[in-house]
């Protein structure tokens, strides 16, 4: 049987097509997540520390450390988690247990969810705190390109997480094509036809309405006493 199988996924121990999985709007997903991960920290941990007016490196968001780690910290594991569940996508065909593939999915939903609420903070703390960044302080914009990148993409990952767990809720409400993975070779037969409704003398089938009784012989064990036989003309 071809088709859709177990959680979205194809028949446990199909081919792996890799143009058919590149073209899935889970991996396009998958992909611009992890891209979009990679900028955010890169920006903050390459340009985002700045000197200003003193030997001291601050955070260009308002000098408030925190908002840069927060972004290097959610950046890195999204981009971990990205190439996580992008290993867990081209093995998850493979996985023949509906149980495990459940689990998968679950724990798949759950994440992307809770990263995409994560994102969202990210962007609006990030986006607070650079408001509250004063001009004089950044000397010819001093990494202000840094600090946009970072917030944009932040931006842009709150909609790609978003899109992630609309697909894993997807997946998971599609559930489980049982016919692909049951293990009891009758549920493959066809169902059994009822008994006909004649009666079955010896080896011969004899339909209930053709059946009529034997005519009566009369004999002399069942002529009753005094009887006698009418002459015959």
């Amino acid at each position: 049987m071809d088709g859709t199988g177990s959680f979205g996924a194809g028949r446990a121990g199909s081919a792996f097509d890799f143009v058919t999985f590149m073209k899935q709007p889970q991996t396009i997903l998958r992909v611009l997540a992890w891209i979009f991960s990679m900028v955010v920290f890169a920006s903050i941990i390459n340009e985002a520390y700045v000197n200003m007016g003193s030997e001291r490196l601050h955070c260009v968001f308002n000098k408030n450390a925190d908002a840069c780690n927060y972004g290097i910290t959610v950046g890195i594991m999204a981009f971990i988690a990205s190439l996580f569940f992008l290993a867990l996508d081209v093995y998850f065909p493979q996985i023949s247990s509906v149980k495990d593939r459940k689990r998968a999915v679950l724990m798949e939903m759950v994440f992307s969810g809770f990263w995409t609420f994560l994102w969202f903070v990210g962007f609006c703390f990030l986006a607070n705190q650079w408001s509250q960044t004063s001009p004089e302080e950044l000397p010819l914009e001093q990494a202000s390109d840094a600090a946009r990148a970072a917030i944009a993409f932040s931006f842009f990952s709150i909609l790609t997480w978003a899109g992630l767990t609309v697909c894993a809720v997807q997946r998971f409400l599609l559930g489980t094509d049982m016919a692909l993975f049951t293990s009891n070779p009758a549920a493959h037969q066809p169902p059994k036809q009822p008994y006909p409704s004649n009666d079955v003398i010896g080896q011969t089938n004899i339909p209930v309405s053709d059946y009529h009784s034997p005519a009566l012989i009369e004999t002399v064990e069942t002529r009753p006493p005094g009887y006698k036989t009418p002459p015959a003309f």
